[in-house]
């Protein structure tokens, strides 16, 4: 594991580079910045995971705070960029298709890492089919703030797609927990989780392990990047938010661990970049 460390917190972080690590990798998540453990230096672990706290969880669940470039598109699963089943995900590397359809990684990105202060950097170029692109991702941590920056290029002469969110799991306190909104973020009548008219969202019951669950999607306002401020079972809140306005924000939890995931989903042209910043702030014990 990579590691980002202060008097306050400390962070793992998947090494892609290791071969050793891979196992807990796959084509769901991004391979270059996967944040594996938060942990307080008094409070233990902060972060947790579908099949939480078990310790080598399936890479397909995963744990930490991950995020994801998808090669199908939403809502409609049309491939982004594969042909056949055959091309690359972003931030993975080149698949080509079981015979069930799902990717098989075929050959791994190559990550170039480097680490300055209190940050590592991950960079990878890929390219198949006509599509190429550079990828970087820059995660810091400054006292009891984590923070991802992401930066992809499209080197090559094809139009780019970029579908994109993040996929943290937060801790659940008594099988629960409630996280206040933006105003304007609401969600449609659903059986899981409700939004009163202050913007808090709640569970409307437990979950019972990993299985049982629900996933909604929320309303999103078109002038709002996401600011959530959660509760946490060790630390008197969480804060997570984005420098951008989501496209899409479902929300989803289970019986272990629940998860808010802002998308970007947008294309970009030959030569044209994004850039985009998410962040974490542990609050107080």
């Amino acid at each position: 594991m990579l590691r980002l460390a202060n008097a306050e917190l400390a962070v793992e972080l998947i090494d892609p580079a290791n071969a050793a690590e891979h196992a807990r990798l796959g084509p769901r998540y991004c391979w270059g910045g996967y944040v594996w453990r938060v942990a307080d230096s008094a409070a233990g672990d902060l972060l947790a995971g579908p099949e939480w706290p078990r310790s080598d969880p399936n890479p397909h669940n995963g744990q930490g705070a991950p995020d994801s470039f998808r090669h199908t598109a939403e809502p409609t699963k049309l491939p982004l960029t594969l042909a056949g089943g055959r091309g690359y995900i972003l931030g993975v590397g080149e698949v080509s298709p079981a015979p069930d359809g799902r990717p098989v990684i075929d050959r791994p990105c190559r990550w170039e890492i480097s680490s300055g202060d209190r940050a590592l950097e991950f960079r990878t170029r890929q390219a198949a089919l006509g599509w190429k692109s550079e990828l970087v991702r820059r995660v810091s941590l400054a006292g009891r703030t984590l923070t991802s920056a992401s930066r992809l290029t499209n080197e090559g002469s094809r139009t780019l797609p970029l579908h994109w969110f993040a996929h943290p799991f937060f801790a659940l306190a008594d099988g629960t927990l409630t996280c206040d909104l933006p105003p304007g973020y609401g969600c449609e009548e659903n059986p899981g989780f409700a939004v009163d008219p202050a913007g808090r969202l709640t569970f409307k019951r437990r979950f019972a392990g990993t299985e049982d669950g629900h996933f909604q999607q929320l309303i999103v306002p078109r002038d709002k990047p996401l600011q959530a401020i959660l509760s946490h079972p060790k630390l008197e809140y969480v804060k997570f938010e984005t420098d951008f306005v989501p496209d899409l924000c479902p929300v989803w939890g289970n019986g272990h661990t629940w998860s808010i995931e802002p998308f970007i989903i947008t294309e970009l042209a030959p030569g044209e970049s994004r850039e985009w910043t998410i962040r974490y702030e542990f609050g107080p014990r």
